[in-house]
């Protein structure tokens, strides 16, 4: 019996969710009715050029994503673009990316797939993985049957093209077939959907044009909003320095969870865990929660539950962690004193007056003791082994040269 109307629609109004975009209207429910008079699964496409060696959890967002389509028994055709990144997307940008060598390339491939693998079920039924080099070194006759599928004016109509072009600024023929390219990688691989972040709504509907051209049904699109990172305004970038990678180790991914601010909680809260911010829990449980849930998602529970314990020896009772960086002094032998703002000089990188400084608001503690203005010189003994810390957070442990 045909699938019921209801039960499509439902299904892709639960895959569209937290989607910006979702085109063209019914689309997507389209290709799941015909996907299921054909007794497959759809084919859900995403490009990722491999222009740096690590991925954050803005690019989870888009992973996430096709996780939901996988455990919906989709199948996820992640296209690794080993030819298009010798260009790089110039989505957002004001300039021609610098070029790459074909070292890096293959270097940043293998290290996105593995990271991506984190997230995406690595099943074979469930995931494709493609270079699109397979089909893009195409040779002068298939280039030029590319070219005749788009005009100029059509591609000046992305935003970054159409203000470069108004401003009188370059732009290269590199950057015009960018696109093209792109668009035809939902050729080749018969795509259902393709999934990308609202800058790549231009790209990806120009598949739809791509494949309208080679006589394909045409691809359904959605696009996903663009996590803003820990300063809680910018995008998550790790130019910026504002990122948190998927591949940090699971306290440092604690950590930085901890420092963003409370107003976009609600936004990691829906893109990364699908989830709603527990209103039973006050900002700084709920970021607790939300620290847990990411650990987890990309290690383990067990390991979210170690990290908390460390946040909390070291952030929340101030116990010193159990690994630290050690400094190695050289004590006198004879049982002199040890200067100790030269000693805070060399362990954090402060000047003598601001350790001066420290020492006599209370801020400087030896072991357990909590060290104070009179305390500008020690004895020798009284250092060797312990741990120096510089207030609530900068620890080392001190060693006898």
């Amino acid at each position: 019996m045909p699938e019921s109307v209801p039960a499509v629609e439902e299904e892709a109004a639960k895959l569209a969710r937290n989607a910006v975009d979702c085109l063209p209207a019914g689309g997507l429910a389209e290709r799941l009715r015909a996907a299921r008079a054909e007794r497959r699964a759809l084919r859900v496409k995403l490009g990722i050029d491999p222009t740096a060696p690590d991925i954050h959890l803005g690019h989870a967002v888009v992973l996430r994503k096709l996780r939901e389509f996988q455990e919906a028994g989709h199948t996820v055709v992640l296209i690794i673009g080993d030819y298009t990144a010798r260009v790089g997307d110039p989505s957002g940008r004001s300039a021609l990316r610098p070029m790459l060598s074909g070292e890096e390339i293959e270097a940043n491939a293998a290290t996105f797939q593995a990271q991506a693998s984190r997230i995406l079920d690595p099943d074979p039924e469930r995931l494709e993985v493609r270079r699109n080099g397979e089909w893009l070194d195409m040779g002068t006759e298939g280039m030029l049957a590319l070219l005749r599928t788009a005009t100029v004016a059509r591609l000046l109509e992305r935003e970054d093209f159409s203000q470069r072009w108004g401003a009188g600024e370059a732009i290269s023929m590199l950057e015009l077939i960018y696109p093209l390219w792109q668009g035809y990688d939902s050729v080749a691989v018969r795509a259902d959907v393709e999934i990308g972040g609202t800058d790549q709504k231009f790209n990806l509907l120009l598949g739809r044009d791509m494949q309208r051209a080679h006589g394909q049904a045409e691809q359904a699109i959605l696009t996903m909003p663009i996590l803003v990172g820990r300063d809680g305004h910018r995008k998550m970038s790790k130019s910026l320095g504002n990122h948190i990678g998927v591949t940090d180790p699971p306290r440092e991914i604690y950590g930085k969870t901890m420092s963003i601010p409370d107003g976009a909680m609600e936004e990691y809260y829906r893109l990364l865990l699908d989830e709603e911010v527990p209103a039973e829990l006050e900002p700084r449980d709920a970021k607790r929660a939300l620290a847990r849930g990411l650990v987890g998602l990309l290690y383990s529970p067990e390991q979210a539950g170690e990290a908390q314990a460390h946040f909390d020896r070291v952030f929340v009772e101030r116990e010193a962690p159990e690994e630290m960086e050690e400094l190695e002094l050289e004590l006198p032998q004879d049982g002199g004193a040890v200067h100790m703002p030269a000693v805070l000089e060399r362990a954090f990188a402060v000047s003598r007056s601001e350790a001066r400084r420290a020492l006599a608001q209370g801020g400087v503690r030896l072991g357990e003791a909590r060290l104070g203005a009179s305390d500008q010189d020690l004895p020798r003994e009284r250092l060797d082994g312990e741990v120096l810390r510089l207030g609530k957070r900068r620890f080392v442990r001190l060693r006898a040269r």
